[in-house]
């Protein structure tokens, strides 16, 4: 933001605030934003409602973050606290994704994905709705506070917290039953962590959206910093093509200036694309930090263009290397396939590749055991050694299952575990409720005599009785050594 010299006529030491009045425009690249803008809010806020049937006793919301039983669910999708890689690998995702845009079209994610850019968009529709446009809305800050000002600005953050309000309320549902967190809220029995997670995204996207705006962009946001370094001469930016538009005059003196011989550039020095821009920046001045790639100059530019009837895209996704090759009488170049493109792409396909494959090889059940760290072992009355472990069952299915409990690395060991009396070909049976853990005490005997190492290895095999399918874990069993 430019800074405003103070009375003695130096800098000042900080920006003064000027605030931005954008235009209203329409184009190629509004229309795009107004579609993903309509697509992410559609999502966000009727997500929660989509239903999703996992059988009985399960939730069937398609989306859904419940804490109390320590389960993630996306529709087909059923994400265990231990299978927290599946996290990471998105967190991968999301990076290299956002690399990837980067390296290709610059500030792509800021211009047309992130969130404070759409609710942005969001409530400035609303105060054009209400207030007018451009020249409206500047007009009206200065009028004095009347009867029809008041009215207007109550009425328009009136409609900036409600949809402010509905934000937290659709968050909170993702961590709940949607329809049943709905009838709790509007009756006033949700639980109170609720309303003030309510309250407090409420606030901040009130805020945020409605006064703060490019505020957030320019001076909260790390991005614009960290992709100034991740970014290189190829990736394309919302470009002024100076080549084209210099020298700026007026159309009647550009027809003068050429009927003389003398060159005169496109631009036509309307200020159309400063109207426009929501950080209210003039984009012929360079790349710059406030500038969040959204295109809207574009399109505002083009309208110019095609009304006076030069050709379109004075201002377009470009680079600086193709502006040189233009003046020097050279064709543009481009250059979406390089190395770091390639790099990006490559990782996001192997991650999203091992995640997809862990997704559809994973089983339903699992087992882990875990050794008595005191004692190691106890040798009985009998000379048998015995070692102690805390066995874990998974079951990931919507029905109880019954599995078998075996151990192999040493000959005629005899495994027992507490409290179950149930045993299938001398092993011992354990049931496991649907859709949950269930932790016992085994204890594995060594028989007298038998040949063994201070430390040997054993694995515990875990069968379902209904399918056959086997789980194991391997520990070590313990003895006094030779």
């Amino acid at each position: 933001m430019r800074t405003e010299s103070d009375s003695a006529g130096g800098g000042s030491l900080y920006a003064a605030r000027k605030k931005v009045f954008p235009q209203k425009v329409s184009g190629t690249f509004r229309s795009i934003k107004w579609a993903i803008m309509g697509i992410a809010l559609g999502v966000y806020y009727l997500l929660p409602f989509v239903r999703w049937d996992r059988g009985p006793g399960a939730p069937d919301q398609a989306v859904l973050v419940d804490i109390p039983g320590r389960r993630f669910y996306f529709f087909f999708i059923e994400i265990w606290p231990q299978e927290v890689y599946y996290f990471t690998g998105l967190l991968i995702l999301a990076a290299m994704a956002l690399f990837l845009m980067n390296a290709l079209a610059g500030r792509l994610w800021c211009g047309y994905l992130c969130p404070q850019t759409v609710w942005t968009d969001l409530f400035y529709a609303v105060e054009r709705l209400v207030e007018g446009d451009r020249r409206e809305r500047m007009k009206l800050e200065k009028e004095p506070w009347t009867a029809t000002k008041i009215g207007e600005k109550v009425a328009k953050h009136t409609m900036w917290l409600l949809i402010a309000w509905w934000t937290g309320g659709a968050w909170v549902l993702y961590f709940s039953d949607a329809p049943t967190l709905v009838r709790s809220l509007a009756t006033g029995d949700a639980p109170l962590i609720a309303y003030l997670w309510i309250a407090i995204l409420t606030g901040t996207t009130y805020v945020l959206a409605g006064f703060m705006r490019e505020q957030v962009c320019v001076y909260m946001c790390p991005w614009p910093r960290i992709q100034a370094a991740l970014t290189d001469e190829w990736a394309l930016n919302v470009t002024y093509r100076h080549d084209r538009g210099e020298p700026r005059m007026s159309v009647k003196q550009a027809a003068r200036v050429q009927e003389a011989g003398e060159p005169a550039g496109d631009c036509v020095d309307c200020f159309q694309c400063v109207a426009v821009c929501p950080t209210g920046i003039d984009i012929r001045d360079g790349m710059q930090l406030e500038c969040i790639q959204c295109g809207l100059c574009i399109d505002a530019c083009n309208t110019v263009m095609d009304k006076i009837g030069r050709p379109r895209n004075l201002i377009y996704y470009d680079t600086d290397i193709n502006i040189e090759r233009r003046q020097q009488g050279k064709p543009s170049i481009y250059r979406p396939v390089r190395a770091r493109t390639v790099i990006y792409a490559a990782i996001i396909a192997i991650v999203g590749g091992l995640m997809l494959y862990t997704l559809a090889t994973r089983q339903s059940e699992g087992v882990s055991v875990l050794h008595d760290r005191n004692p190691v072992f106890v040798t009985l009355s009998d000379g048998s050694i015995r070692n102690g472990y805390t066995m874990r069952l998974l079951n990931k299915s919507n029905q109880e299952r019954r599995f078998s409990v075996a151990v192999s690395g040493i000959d005629g060991a005899r495994l027992e575990i507490v409290g179950v009396d149930e045993t299938v070909s001398g092993n011992p049976v354990v049931p496991v409720a649907a859709d949950s853990t269930h932790e016992v005490r085994v204890l594995v005997f060594a028989p007298t005599g038998a040949k063994l190492a201070a430390s040997t290895d054993v694995t515990f095999t875990m069968t379902d009785l209904d399918s056959g399918v086997s789980q194991t874990a391997g520990d070590f069993f313990k003895a006094p050594g030779k």
